[in-house]
């Protein structure tokens, strides 16, 4: 199984109230997987900025992180879409601000751009902190598609490197499957069907899951979740449900065209954001 591997992670970073907590969180992360740490910041080179930037690296430095800090001139989209080609970034992280009128979290307009477009995984940082606060549950989209044996494989890399205590893949069927209730007969028939589904799709998830390494899934408690609704939004509602700290993707297949004019799955975590989260390429 092709388990996705970050060697080397990039973050953008500004001047904003959660820049300490966000070159924490990647310099954590970058140690864990014994990755590069590439900080990514929009403009012309400043001393006083790089200095800044490294003080802030020192005590991940001292401990043996590789880091680096990139000035990119440009506009933000682009300086940082070319930065991820260049130093050959495997994992991008942004961090996600939060609408404090609606008490909801989103992703600035920037940030979204990025993401649709970026050649790399990106991780959505919604409540980063400078201490290290335990991801406890992760939850991976398990859906029919030839991308996702991938991510879920990637999903127990990550849970097991963050020491998560549990692995939930989650099943998405669109209700197109078993069609409309109309009466007792067709209520009983849809039960019957539904119960076929998850069988198979158990049957599948099963299958998936005896590829993972034995070292990845040990000490982890897994479980696995059908859920008939709308892809991406029926995911993205039950990790809020159950306050899952990550929450694993597919990426979305860039089609050309039609991407302007249907959104993908992916809009309504973008839209919504329930936790941090990881979409794989």
């Amino acid at each position: 199984m092709a388990t996705k591997t970050f060697n080397t992670i990039g973050i953008g970073v500004t001047f904003s109230p959660n820049l300490k907590a966000n070159i924490y969180e990647a310099s954590r992360l970058a140690m864990l997987f014994r990755a590069k740490l590439l900080l990514i910041h929009v403009g012309d080179v400043s001393e006083q900025k790089r200095s800044k930037f490294e003080e802030l690296l020192q005590p991940f430095i001292i401990d043996g992180l590789d880091a680096q800090v990139v000035f990119q001139p440009g506009k933000p989209v682009d300086a940082i879409l070319e930065t991820v080609l260049q130093k050959n970034i495997d994992l991008l992280i942004l961090g996600a601000l939060q609408r404090e009128s609606f008490l909801k979290y989103y992703v600035g307009s920037i940030a979204r751009k990025i993401t649709r477009k970026v050649s790399c995984s990106v991780m959505l940082l919604i409540n980063p902190s400078v201490e290290r606060i335990k991801c406890k549950h992760v939850v991976v989209n398990g859906l029919e598609d030839k991308k996702t044996e991938q991510t879920v494989a990637t999903a127990f890399l990550v849970a097991a490197a963050l020491d998560s205590d549990k692995i939930t893949i989650v099943e998405e069927i669109s209700h197109d499957k078993v069609g409309t209730v109309e009466d007792t007969k067709s209520l009983r028939k849809t039960n019957l069907l539904k119960e076929k589904i998850k069988r198979q799709e158990e049957s599948r998830v099963q299958t998936i899951l005896s590829h993972i390494p034995a070292k990845h899934k040990e000490g982890r408690n897994i479980a696995t979740q059908a859920i008939f609704g709308r892809r991406g939004y029926s995911i993205g509602h039950y990790a809020q449900v159950v306050r899952a700290d990550l929450l694993v993707m597919n990426a979305p297949e860039k089609t050309g065209f039609f991407d302007r004019l249907f959104p993908h799955d992916i809009e309504h975590i973008l839209t919504e954001l329930p936790n941090d989260v990881l979409i794989i390429r």
